[in-house]
């Protein structure tokens, strides 16, 4: 995710509201677990893309630093010539910088430094999004391979029971075959579970190679209805990383222009010259000044503005898909959350009761070997889809977080000034 430096504001959930500096329309945030907050911001911390991004950020300081230092340096000429007349000079010229070129490049290079700080920004918020994301894949898979587990238990319990069944004549050999087919599905499963597990886990891996899978923090189910503010989506995007370097980018452009536009005024050089020629005292004075008759440099102005007019077209367009973004992700994490509200209420109480029940009514004889487990079945894929239903609640979470600029305020405001 382009998952996009300045300060905006992130939670998780469990959470509490409390203010948001990023300029929304008004304060948005919440508060997370503090295990949570420690776990991610030292994992972002010490992430190398990060701190790559961080050095991006050194670095560009340092080209905007030499972008203000002086143009031309002084230069120093020394001649001497032995002839009918002897002759010893020493001389100093600067060129001079008449059309302000150095104010151009000074500005120049500080757009290009905010360009840089709002990639760092989005690479902070990339690496914590993403971190968040294999977090729910892997408490999404532990219970899911937990379920697994669970499903080959019933299933064994049901061949087992089954076979004792066929052994004193009440079942036939196809409910029997039945059964031990459903064992060995519930196996497959199982299997396949603990394979999606390690996957899950490798996505945190990634970033944290070295810490114990005990050390992980677990998300909660529970998650906070959108804030206030989401209703002023053109608030939110405004300031979020890529629309900011596609801003800047803008303000570069124009700064190139502008640099184009005095590289056309020539520099003049004064020369200053004193000497001896044959005993007698010299001092001179010359001033140059290139004439640009043969290329008057109006094309580079030309190229600059058309790249201008790409920069803007080009953040016009990065605007209006975070706007887009925003306003489909806040969609997606309303609708996943009602669902996940409604199966909390309901349906997680309903499906426990409905496994007990089917096992009374199987072992009683009132429910057919075929029926028992179709609905045994059913029961255990619906928790399944419960789980998976979950996951993408906490991702549409998590989206909706970096859409709308709230990611920085899990890691506590200002952790990384």
């Amino acid at each position: 995710m382009q998952f996009p430096h300045c300060g905006l504001a992130l939670v998780l959930s469990g959470l509490v509201m409390f203010p948001w500096t990023a300029g929304a329309a008004e304060p948005a945030a919440m508060r997370a677990d503090p295990a949570l907050i420690q776990f991610v911001q030292s994992v972002v911390e010490s992430n190398p893309r990060v701190q790559a991004a961080r050095a991006a950020v050194e670095a560009s300081g340092a080209f905007r630093d030499a972008a203000s230092r002086p143009l031309y340096n002084p230069e120093l000429s020394i001649d001497a010539e032995n002839t009918d007349v002897e002759t010893r000079t020493l001389g100093i010229s600067q060129t001079l910088d008449w059309g302000g070129k150095r104010k151009a490049r000074t500005a120049v290079a500080e757009s290009d430094r905010l360009v840089v700080e709002a990639e760092y920004l989005a690479a902070r918020w990339d690496v914590t999004v993403e971190l968040l994301d294999g977090l729910a894949q892997h408490q999404t898979g532990a219970e899911r391979d937990a379920l697994a587990k669970s499903r080959q238990q019933l299933m064994d319990e049901f061949a087992a029971l089954a076979q004792r069944r066929f052994d004193a004549g009440d079942l036939a050999q196809v409910e029997l075959d039945l059964a031990r087919l459903a064992s060995t599905d519930a196996r497959i499963q199982k299997a396949t579970a603990g394979a999606g597990l390690a996957e899950a886990r490798q996505a945190v891996r990634n970033l944290t190679p070295r810490s114990a899978v005990a050390q992980w923090p677990t998300l909660p189910d529970a998650l906070p209805a959108l804030p206030k503010s989401a209703e002023d989506p053109q608030s939110l995007v405004s300031v979020l990383p890529e629309v900011l370097a596609a801003r800047r980018q803008v303000e570069t452009a124009d700064a190139v222009v502008e640099l184009r536009r005095r590289e056309r005024r020539p520099d003049p050089t004064l020369s200053l010259t004193g000497g001896d020629e044959d005993g007698e005292s010299l001092v001179g004075v010359n001033v140059t000044i290139p004439l640009f008759v043969r290329n008057r440099f109006s094309h580079e102005v030309t190229a600059a503005l058309a790249e201008r007019s790409e920069a803007q077209r080009l953040s016009d367009d990065v605007m209006q898909r975070a706007y887009a973004r925003l306003v489909s992700a806040a969609e997606r994490y309303e609708l996943s959350r009602g669902a996940w509200g409604d199966w909390a209420s309901t349906g997680q109480a309903s499906l426990t009761r409905q496994t007990e029940q089917l096992k009374r009514l199987w072992q009683a004889g009132e429910l057919s070997t075929t029926d028992y487990l179709v609905q045994l079945t059913t029961t255990l894929d619906v928790q399944e889809s419960a789980l998976d239903l979950r996951e993408a609640l906490w991702q549409a979470w998590f989206e909706w977080l970096w859409a709308s600029g709230q990611v920085d305020a899990l890691l506590g405001k200002g952790a990384y000034q």
